[in-house]
């Protein structure tokens, strides 16, 4: 009784592994005769287990989702991550997820061993996570995006852009991106007919709209980077082009993820072109890169800067 208990969890951990097993397979990974795979499976099914099987030649075995989640059997290594990235979850960026990512993490740390436990810990005190603080995204609106972008089906929605111009979108969705504390949708635009990123947390009531579509090739073929090069290119309200004292191939070394672009424009010298929608951002994002420049435009900026100078010779106590 003690062999068959056993084979019967490690039965279970095969069909949690993996999609579809054929019934040979199970069979040589188990030791045993397909006959009793057969016998097993109707074992599973009585504990509440949704199993179902296929015939044929081609016939096997497959876990599906039933009304329950099932009790799932981890390996050491799956049941570390599962707890790291529940502490983690804590802290994101979707709204409500911190108090349902502990919740299931005392039941996970309930039943962890002691060794696991202590490994869970020790990780745990040795990293510090620093909280969301901008705008949080709903649960929903992320599994109804994920959802759509895997069943490959229109998606409508209302959509609130930077300048709080509200507007309905139809879209293709391509992707979900995850960037530190924002999350975006890749997607292409039926009605604009091209590439579009939208901010998450500016997208409300996503719905499918019920019309099917073939999976267009996302320019680069990176999500993360198709949208890193979008806001780094962004058309925010001030435009800054300034020159800066230094090689292009020095900055590029220097400051690898620069905000904006760089063109040399001599042996020493190099345009240095970058956007924001705040003039001190861009005051000190210019000033922070530790060399001379030159700004052109906008003048705004050097309005602010002669301002922001003059702040700073005050505070270091200059006449």
């Amino acid at each position: 009784m003690h062999g068959t208990s056993g084979r019967l969890l490690k039965l279970l951990s095969l069909l949690q592994t993996r999609r579809d097993w054929p019934g040979t397979e199970l069979a040589a990974r188990l030791a045993v005769s397909p006959r009793t795979i057969r016998r097993d499976i109707e074992r599973l099914r009585e504990l509440g287990y949704p199993v179902d099987a296929s015939t044929g030649p081609a016939g096997g075995y497959r876990l599906h989702a039933g009304t329950a989640m099932p009790p799932l059997l981890l390996d050491d290594d799956e049941a570390v991550a599962i707890a790291v990235g529940l502490r983690t979850a804590a802290g994101a960026s979707v709204t409500g997820i911190e108090e349902t990512a502990i919740r299931a993490l005392v039941k996970l740390e309930q039943v962890l061993p002691s060794h696991l436990r202590r490994r869970v810990n020790a990780l745990q005190a040795a990293t510090a996570t620093l909280p969301a603080t901008g705008p949080t995204v709903d649960p929903a609106a992320l599994t109804a995006i994920a959802g759509a972008c895997r069943d490959l089906e229109r998606l409508r929605f209302a959509y609130r852009a930077r300048d709080c111009t509200q507007s309905t979108r139809l879209v293709e969705p391509h992707s979900l991106v995850n960037l530190g504390q924002r999350w975006y949708l890749v997607a292409w635009d039926c009605d604009r007919d091209d590439w579009r990123t939208f901010r998450v947390d500016r997208l409300e009531r996503p719905a499918p709209a019920g019309a099917r579509f073939s999976k267009r090739t996302l320019p680069g073929d990176d999500p993360a980077a198709y949208v890193a090069s979008n806001l780094s290119h962004a058309p925010y309200r001030y435009q800054a082009r300034v020159t800066l004292h230094a090689a292009a191939a020095q900055m590029a070394e220097r400051w690898p993820r620069m905000w904006g672009s760089v063109a040399p424009l001599g042996e020493h010298t190099c345009e240095y072109r970058t956007s924001d929608d705040s003039l001190d951002w861009l005051a000190m994002r210019v000033g922070m890169l530790g060399v001379d420049f030159d700004v052109h435009e906008p003048p705004e900026l050097v309005e602010r800067l002669h301002a922001l100078a003059q702040r700073f010779e005050r505070a270091a106590g200059e006449p």
